[in-house]
This record gives structure tokens, C-alpha cells and sequence, in this order.
């Protein structure tokens, strides 16, 4: 019963997506079965579309920046919530997570506010500043496991032993912080990449791929809109497998890097052992 469940479970959250890219090789405007056949005619035509490829690299640029400049804030988050001990680190930790529980549009409607006030006009450069007050709080909560269970004795250890704040943070925070931190990063490119309702009220005249097809199902729903979202799955996967790759090859030569370090060491052990051990000949004795 329960295994069954789990396969009605993985097709609850898959056949969508199957459909979609089903109908986005579709040779029929139809979007309903039974499936006639197979063409790439709406891919071309989307990527003709001077307005798809310029709301898609809008999109590119403002993830980017805000996955950036998230980690760069996130990253300072985390490293006071290190040095913060006791209760009060989780009421802090917890204030600044907070925020996720809020609708996008209040958000919205908050920021909208806040940059006519400040003279700011809309254009990518508040949509960027948008998401990543939007995504910080996911940042955030994205570390948290990874703070709650950092030991702090670690760069107490280095600095005994005469590394500087900027080498006990280089050497020895931060390898440890830098899986979550890009893990963030990655979900903070995948939120900011797919946001819409923020975008709505803080965008100018500049458009990024969720309103793009948001003002295409307006007017029409036909086969781009899911050439279009295959398009922006497909981005979101090549950078989730980019960093996985990434992930794998640094975890990889580390591994070689630390055997073949015990390796030697062994080796080093083995060499000064034999040097050490007393020699001791026995005389041949003749006969009489």
C-alpha cells in the first residue's frame, strides 16, 4: 500500500511536466489527445522571437545577480549566527526567516512603495534588489542546518596554532560553509529565475521570462507557452547538473588529495621504522 502510494505520489508531481514537454513537440496547435505527432516548429518559433530571447536573458541576468548578491549577504548572515551562542541565536535564526511566511504580494506592494519614496525607477535593477529581499530568508533557512551544528572550537584551534581571522575563515569557515552555500545559491537562481508576482509590481518596461509567458496565456494558449517552459526547465536543470558536476569533481580530488596524503604518510611511518630497527648479524661460525 505504501509503495503504491509513492508511485501515485512521483506521478502526481511528474505527469505535468511530462505533458507539457509532450505537447511542446506537438506537429497540432491542439493541446488535447490523442497526440497527431512530433515537430520542433514551436521551439523555432519561439526562438525567433526577439521578445523571448530578450526576456530570457533578463532572466539570466537578474537570477544571477541575485543569487550573488544573496550569498554574499546570506554568507555574513550565517557567519554572525556562528558567533552567536545560546537561545538568542535561534530567535535571531528564526526572525530572519520569517519573512518566507509573507505574501508576494504584500512584498510586492511594500516594494513598490518603497522605491517610488526613494526616487527609484523600475527597472531590472529593482526587480534584482526585489528578489534577493524576496530569496534571503530561503538562503538563510537553507543554512541553518549547516550553523546550528558548526563547531566554533575549529577556528579557535587554528588561531591557536597562528593562523589570522582571515586564514581561520579562508582555510577552515569556509570550506566547511561552501556545500550550503552554493546549495543556496542554486535554490536562490531557480527562485529568482521563476518569480512572477514580485516581478509584476516591480519590473519596468522590461519584461522577464515569467511575464513574458504570463502576457502570452493572456491572449492565447497554444504550444509556445510550453516550448517556453520547457526552456526555462531545461536552463534550471543544466545549472542544477553544472553544479553537481562541480560538486563531484571537488569531492573527488579531495578524496585522491587525502589518500594519497595517508599514503605517504604510511610510507613515511614504514621508512623511519626501518631505520630504527637494531641490525643485528649473526657471525658464521667455522667448522672445527
Amino acid at each position: 500500500m505504501l509503495r503504491m502510494y509513492l508511485w501515485l505520489y512521483v506521478l502526481f508531481l511528474y505527469a505535468p511536466i511530462v505533458i507539457i514537454g509532450m505537447f511542446s513537440f506537438h506537429s497540432s496547435p491542439s493541446l488535447v489527445f490523442p497526440f497527431d505527432g512530433w515537430s520542433l516548429r514551436w521551439y523555432e518559433q519561439i526562438f525567433a522571437s526577439s521578445t523571448f530571447r530578450e526576456s530570457l536573458w533578463n532572466s539570466v541576468i537578474v537570477a544571477t545577480a541575485a543569487s550573488i548578491a544573496t550569498s554574499l549577504l546570506g554568507a555574513t548572515v550565517a557567519l554572525a549566527l556562528i558567533r552567536i551562542k545560546g537561545k538568542m541565536r535561534d530567535v535571531i535564526a528564526t526572525i530572519c526567516a520569517a519573512p518566507i511566511a509573507l505574501p508576494g504580494l504584500f512584498l510586492g506592494i511594500a516594494l513598490v512603495s518603497g522605491f517610488a519614496q526613494a526616487g527609484m525607477n523600475r527597472s531590472l535593477l529593482t526587480v534584482t534588489i526585489a528578489h534577493v529581499l524576496y530569496a534571503l530568508p530561503f538562503f538563510v533557512a537553507t543554512l541553518r542546518s549547516r550553523i546550528d551544528y558548526f563547531d566554533s572550537s575549529l577556528e579557535e584551534a587554528a588561531r591557536d596554532l597562528g593562523a589570522t581571522t582571515w586564514q581561520s575563515f579562508h582555510l577552515v569557515t569556509l570550506p566547511i560553509l561552501r556545500p550550503s552555500i552554493v546549495g543556496a545559491a542554486i535554490l536562490v537562481f531557480a527562485l529568482s529565475f521563476d518569480e512572477l508576482i514580485i516581478t509584476v509590481f516591480v519590473s519596468g518596461n522590461e519584461s522577464t521570462l515569467p511575464m513574458m509567458i504570463w502576457s502570452m496565456m493572456r491572449r492565447t494558449v497554444d504550444p509556445t507557452i510550453n516550448a517556453a517552459s520547457m526552456v526555462a526547465l531545461g536552463l534550471s536543470l543544466i545549472v542544477i547538473t553544472i553544479a553537481g558536476a562541480i560538486f563531484w569533481l571537488q569531492r573527488r580530488a579531495a578524496i585522491s588529495s587525502r589518500t594519497s596524503d595517508l599514503r605517504v604518510e604510511a610510507n613515511d611511518q614504514v621508512d623511519s621504522t626501518t631505520e630504527q630497527r637494531p641490525q643485528s648479524v649473526r657471525p658464521v661460525q667455522g667448522f672445527e
